[in-house]
């Protein structure tokens, strides 16, 4: 299923894509073979040049069928103004089986009419599922194209997020740096929504609510004019901003205000932050019983994500208020977002679960992956955690050492598991509303035509994943 040489690939392509030179010519319809033998290059091939010329061939076929990569800040401007509201959109985290996975999003979406959502990394996913951004977003392209599905592809950078401890002593610069890094690539990759996480800074311990933002204030207001700095012409990046640590204390409306007003005056008269996430009472991963279950009786707080929506809109133009968190949620506790006004919603763990859990997934393979884990990934492991605990909250760094086997399984176990995930997707889609959005989006959405280089294709497939990147112990939902 990977093309063994460039010239092999490029002549497996004709008639329907002609490639000459830096130039690719669309003349038929690219067979369902060729575009599973592009991802499959996309992700495994053999050199940086096969990799990132099959990355760089996807994103051309992909610009022609009008699968672009998007901003969804028009959207939720028009939220923020009140010109659209009703639903949530789902920004859900794909670790394991993208491709298969990502076909399950896009087969949901295109029943369903739907249009607003969001597929996203995280700054840990990245490294420890082994998918840099720009084979993410060449993965989610393909994916897009083997499924039909025509519309914006709204990509984003989950939880760009300063460490603390890092922040705090010498390696301050160092940190700062690895993220404006980060989000260079993110946009070059098509990521034109970032979500800035520097809510990790914020001090509880300072006297007023001021003191407590302001050197979160201060560094999204950098981190935003860094983005800014780098937008693609016409496009205009959607900017997440976060005012409290998700499993901590809950946000109100106070630390908002408090927020806005020190990032306003610090942002430079940019274009700022078209949402806010909040903490109202969840945990990243869910809340993990001793034998290694997930309780279900989380109570989220929707009176504060309510208001603070509410203000979001009313008092800064923004589309609301993001509830991160929430995936593994009980099913019933979905359809209580969009009353609340939430503008977004972040799921990845539970997606993840029903990989591992799924009565298809060969035993061995689960066995094989647990075995992993208590030999390379200590780091998870707490004092006071059971062997349960650890293997759930561990799993997670399975995914990458583990990707190929993943996508290797059967093509009946991948249908199974795939026909079970988009069931998930179309029940989440039509809990949170967005059913019926592809023609809000095609009203207020127009993705620029950017112009991805071969060059510069090949030169990000030669990245690697460090050591520190697949230990990174981060959040993604």
């Amino acid at each position: 299923m990977v093309f063994e040489s460039v010239a092999q690939m490029i002549e497996a392509l004709k008639p329907a894509v002609i490639v000459s030179g830096d130039t690719i010519q669309v003349i038929g319809e690219v067979s369902a073979a060729a575009i599973d033998n592009l991802a499959w290059t996309a992700a495994f091939g053999a050199s940086p040049e096969i990799k990132g010329t099959a990355r760089w061939i996807i994103r051309g076929v992909g610009a022609h069928k009008g699968v672009l990569p998007a901003s969804i800040q028009d959207l939720y401007v028009a939220i923020g103004r009140g010109e659209a509201k009703g639903f949530t959109v789902p920004a859900m985290n794909l670790r394991a089986m993208t491709y298969d996975t990502a076909r399950a999003v896009f087969r949901a979406a295109i029943a369903l009419e739907a249009g607003a959502f969001i597929i996203e990394i995280a700054r840990s996913e990245i490294g420890y599922t082994e998918q840099r951004p720009h084979e993410y977003s060449a993965i989610l392209t393909a994916a897009a194209l083997r499924e039909g599905f025509n519309g914006p592809l709204f990509i984003q950078g989950d939880h760009v997020q300063v460490n603390a401890k890092k922040f705090a002593g010498p390696d301050r610069e160092k940190e700062l740096a690895a993220l404006r890094d980060l989000i260079q690539e993110e946009i070059a990759a098509g990521f034109f929504n970032i979500d800035i996480d520097t809510s990790t800074l914020v001090d509880l311990d300072k006297a007023t609510l001021d003191e407590q933002q302001h050197v979160n204030c201060e560094q999204a207001a950098a981190f935003t004019r860094h983005v800014r700095g780098l937008e693609p012409k016409g496009v205009t990046i959607s900017i997440g901003g976060e005012i409290g640590e998700v499993g901590g204390k809950n946000s109100d409306v106070h630390e908002l205000r408090a927020f806005m007003a020190g990032y306003n005056k610090m942002r430079g008269g940019l274009a700022g932050i078209s949402k806010i996430s909040i903490q109202t009472g969840t945990a990243h991963g869910g809340f993990v019983a001793p034998d290694g279950s997930v309780r279900m009786d989380v109570k989220i707080d929707l009176k504060t994500l309510g208001e603070l929506s509410e203000l979001a809109r009313s008092e800064f133009g923004m589309a609301g208020a993001v509830q991160h968190g929430a995936s593994t949620l009980p099913p019933d506790a979905f359809h209580a977002f969009p009353d609340a006004g939430a503008c977004e919603v972040h799921l990845a763990t539970d997606f993840q679960n029903m990989v591992y859990e799924h009565p298809k997934l060969p035993a061995s393979l689960k066995a094989e992956m647990y075995g992993w884990l208590r030999e390379h990934a200590l780091e998870e492991r707490k004092p006071k955690d059971t062997e349960e605990q650890f293997i759930y909250k561990a799993r997670k760094k399975a995914i990458g050492p583990f990707k190929k086997q993943l996508w290797s399984l059967p093509e009946e176990i991948r249908a199974a598991i795939g026909e079970s995930l988009e069931q998930r997707f179309a029940f989440l889609m039509k809990q949170l509303r967005v059913n019926g959005t592809a023609s809000v989006v095609k009203k207020f959405v127009s993705p620029a035509k950017v112009a991805f280089d071969r060059a510069a294709e090949i030169h990000a497939a030669g990245g690697t994943i460090t050591a520190s990147e697949r230990k990174a112990e981060g959040l993604a939902d």
